[in-house]
């Protein structure tokens, strides 16, 4: 079991992996076995990879989540005076596709430069002084957790070989969403002992706009000669009239190279249906009355009921329509728990007081809260230790060496010497938990009180630092799961190992348990299911997206060989099969644009479909009784006074 290595995208994704294979060999009797197994993500295993290898690469190193890539190629957009023409990020967006594309700034550089692109342009220029600057930090950036790994196990053999031999199996799940850098590493890995074993399925493949390359699944035997290739084409979900739809679709593929056509033994069912209206307040209209009534009516959970569209702009009039009618739902996406301000800031305090190299983290609390450290404090600070040779934390013990900074700037740098050693004395000399060391934090910042005062309410403020608590009880549970389980004390290079990994948590992670109504971009809701599925604005423009067709300046493009509106008809295809008894489609036939009521045309994929396998209906809007007026109102206050 310790040789054997499973990889997958998601923390969510892999729990459940390690959950299903404890449960296989649990019955199996081989129970004590599975303890061994490594599953993960790509990125954690990256990450466990550079932490094992980190004294042969200089030591100690710091993650850059995506707020802190941005800072950064913000500022060398500053430096370069082309800040005001240029977004941010859409040049990390440029910098991630040639990372994930397996691309090192040279070889970037050899690659002919396209024409009349100025963000290529800009890339191309940004890229070598984005990665200078995180040698300097010592960081590596998510996409370094794969490249980086994959380059290093490709051109130092005596860790390749230390790998290979630690890991002699290699299982792959979501092969499909596969890109070039995870392709190399599986390459470099699996290269000597050519045990391979990927599970994927090139029809859902949907992600190339983050760098997936359908083509790695398409030329796996290529990639691992003498691989035998298995269809898998039963489907265990859907019912018979909503796989039809699905492989008439998808049978239209013009880059398909293992052409499949599902099968289930769920017979019968209702048929999918059609349904056209006027306009976007028609369509949420009907959506909102049909989920009401297969809650009221039908006594249909709400969690097996889905509402899917092709853009997040589409979701606002339906949430407008279920509130209307006191339907509670979730959201998929959103920011980030990880991600939030406020964690944020106290995972900086604790990121530094680990690694005084991390500049990311120092900049961004640096005067937070506000302790009289302007900006041109900080740049006088920045280039004192360009100048010196210093880290910036050096700077900031050094203040008093340093011209030009303001007296209440002197202080301020000295309060979050106090700040910073104070934390360091707790959590590393009297080994004190670290949530109580958090906690003592939040105190001495007066964090409450500042989040009082720059929070827009009351009941902003109230959540926002339920953010902060909620971050505090994480690290209490995982404490009291660590002496439950008898493990002995945390070192401090233990716990910046964690604060890394909180870094690698997703959005999809987060997952509300209660019986809410799904609302979800099409992206976001592969790999769930659903009994019932409304997918909407099936017209030309959302479905394919007219970003598809007419591509924008800072959009990322996709690799060379794969087709957008092909891909688009894959995430068509997603939606559909996310059904499992009932699936509705709709679309309007006009949308307001500018003030002005636009005729729309069906998608297309919706005349890839027989006119037999659709239903039209029919939408009689239902009057607003008495009752259920006053229903509908109780439920709308009630909505607007949740979080839904």
């Amino acid at each position: 079991a310790n040789a054997i290595c499973a990889l997958t995208f998601t923390n969510k994704a892999a729990a459940e992996m390690a959950e299903r294979v404890h449960k296989v060999m649990a019955e199996q009797g081989w129970g004590g076995g599975a303890k061994g197994i490594t599953v993960s993500t790509f990125h954690s295993f990256g990450l466990q990879v550079l932490q094992r290898e980190a004294r042969s690469l200089g030591g100690a190193f710091t993650i850059f989540d995506q707020g802190d890539q941005v800072s950064l190629v913000k500022e060398l957009l500053m430096q370069a005076n082309v800040a005001k023409n240029y977004d941010a990020m859409a040049v990390c967006s440029r910098i991630s596709g040639a990372k994930n594309a397996g691309h090192t700034v040279e070889s970037l550089l050899a690659q002919p430069e396209k024409t009349n692109d100025d963000y290529d342009e800009i890339t191309r220029i940004v890229f070598p002084r984005y990665q200078a600057a995180l040698r300097n930090f010592r960081a590596y950036d998510f996409d370094d957790l794969v490249g980086e790994v994959a380059r290093l196990l490709k051109t130092r053999e005596d860790v390749r070989a230390r790998w290979q031999a630690r890991f002699r199996y290699l299982l792959v799940d979501e092969y499909q969403d596969t890109n070039g850098a995870q392709l190399d590493l599986l390459r470099a890995l699996g290269s000597e002992h050519q045990n391979v074993c990927v599970v994927g399925d090139d029809d859902q493949s949907i992600y190339a706009w983050r760098g997936a390359d359908v083509r790695n699944i398409l030329d796996f035997e290529e990639h691992f000669p003498g691989a035998k290739v298995v269809k898998l084409e039963e489907n265990y979900r859907s019912r018979a009239p909503i796989l039809a739809v699905a492989n008439a679709v998808i049978s239209k593929r013009t880059d398909a190279k293992h052409p499949k056509t599902l099968f289930t033994s769920r017979a019968g069912g209702p048929p999918v249906r059609m349904f056209v209206a006027p306009g976007v307040d028609e369509e949420a209209a009907f959506v909102g009355d049909e989920i009401a009534n297969l809650r009221r009516a039908d006594g249909v959970p709400g969690r097996e009921i889905a509402v899917l569209y092709r853009s997040n702009g589409q979701a606002k009039i339906i949430e407008e329509a279920l509130r209307e009618r006191g339907v509670k739902y979730r959201m998929i996406g959103g920011q980030q728990f990880f991600e939030r301000k406020e964690v944020k800031d106290v995972l900086a305090f604790l990121k530094l007081t680990l690694n005084r190299h991390d500049d990311i983290s120092l900049r961004r609390i640096i005067n937070f809260p506000a302790r009289g450290i302007g900006e041109q404090s900080v740049q006088q600070l920045s280039m004192s230790a360009a100048a010196n040779g210093w880290t910036m934390w050096q700077a900031v013990e050094r203040v008093d060496a340093i011209d030009g900074i303001s007296n209440a700037a002197r202080e301020g740098c000295k309060a979050l010497e106090r700040i910073v050693g104070d934390l360091q004395r707790k959590l590393v000399t009297e080994r004190q938990q670290p949530s109580d060391a958090a906690r003592d934090l939040c105190v001495s910042l007066q964090l409450r009180k500042e989040i009082d005062l720059s929070s827009t309410s009351s009941a902003m403020s109230a959540k926002r630092w339920a953010n902060v608590d909620g971050f505090l009880q994480m690290l209490k549970r995982r404490e009291v799961r660590r002496d439950e389980g008898g493990a002995e004390a945390e070192s401090d290079r233990d716990f910046a190992q964690f604060l890394h990994r909180l870094t690698l948590q997703l959005s999809g992670d987060e997952e509300d348990k209660g019986d809410l109504v799904t609302l979800s971009t099409l992206h976001g809701s592969k790999g769930l299911e659903f009994g019932h599925v409304f997918l909407l604005g099936c017209e030309e423009g959302l479905m394919p997206h007219t970003r598809t067709t007419e591509t924008k300046a800072t959009d990322a493009p996709v690799a060379d060989g794969v087709d957008p509106v092909e891909e688009e008809r894959r995430l068509f295809y997603v939606g559909v099969t996310r059904a499992q008894e009932q699936l509705t489609l709709s679309r309007c036939s006009h949308r307001v644009a500018k003030g002005t009521a636009v005729p729309r045309t069906p998608s297309r994929f919706l005349n890839d479909i027989p006119a037999e396998m659709l239903t039209p209906v029919v939408h009689v809007q239902e009057a607003l009784t008495e009752d259920l007026f006053a229903s509908g109102a109780a439920g709308l206050l009630s909505a607007l006074l949740s979080d839904s």
